[in-house]
């Protein structure tokens, strides 16, 4: 079975003294000690960023590595990637990081990870990636639309309640017609999908939600889902 785990907001980055939605990407490989990867092209690789990854997976018993597409990349990527029990992708650019994974062949190398059954998860513009369409700021100072790898079919929107103009951008791409049906994910709440359908909405905070956005009779509508509360 192929999971993606699309989180709005929240986990290692955000909320570094709440594992919760951490615990539940390591949770679905069954394994003790996964192997997890972690991709911070969106980050342009920040140090830091890559650095709070390493301690936070770490300590939760995982085996830990990232991969650089800037400076001493790995040889053999599909090696390695085949390896992995999780790839979990960082936040920042959207768009950026999308230009540079192509140019490196990452597509592909996703999709067969998939395919075999690991587990795709990211934050933000680590959620954003696997959608058909996304909402971003990669080009400010306006939201808009990007296309997406196409691996979950509609859109998706991150930092629904973290971001004030992320709700009516959506709504209003909605009712124009420039983005495609999907889902909304506050901070801290993450979608999981199972052969590329929702099975899941989880979340780390009290009243975080998940959303489904549709067009009904050329008007948009919210639907809130049942989004369970993890366990810190």
């Amino acid at each position: 079975m192929g999971h993606i785990i699309a989180m709005g907001g929240g986990g290692f980055s955000m909320e570094p003294e709440n594992p919760a939605l951490d615990r539940y990407i390591i949770a679905q490989t069954g394994k003790a000690a996964p192997r997890v990867c972690f991709l911070a092209q969106a980050s342009g690789e920040s140090l830091d960023y890559t650095v709070r990854f390493y301690r936070a997976f770490s300590s939760l018993g995982c085996q830990t590595v990232h991969v650089s597409l800037y400076s001493c990349p790995v040889v053999d990527l599909a090696a390695l990637f085949a390896q992995q029990d999780v790839i979990f992708v960082g936040g920042g650019n959207t768009k950026s990081m999308l230009a540079v994974w192509r140019e490196w062949g990452l597509p592909d190398l996703l999709r067969a990870a998939y395919a075999r059954g690991a587990v795709l998860a990211g934050i933000s513009a680590g959620a954003n990636c696997w959608f058909e369409q996304n909402i971003t700021d990669s080009v400010v100072p306006e939201l808009s639309v990007l296309p997406g790898l196409g691996f979950l079919p509609g859109s998706f929107c991150p930092h629904y309640d973290g971001e004030a103009q992320r709700r009516p951008a959506y709504h209003r791409f909605l009712a124009a017609g420039a983005i495609q049906p999907g889902y909304a994910a506050d901070d801290g709440v993450a979608f999981h999908f199972i052969d590329g359908a929702l099975r899941r909405v989880v979340s780390s905070r009290p009243n975080a939600r998940g959303y489904r956005l549709e067009l009904v009779d050329g008007q948009p509508v919210e639907t809130a889902l049942a989004t369970d509360l993890l366990v810190a």
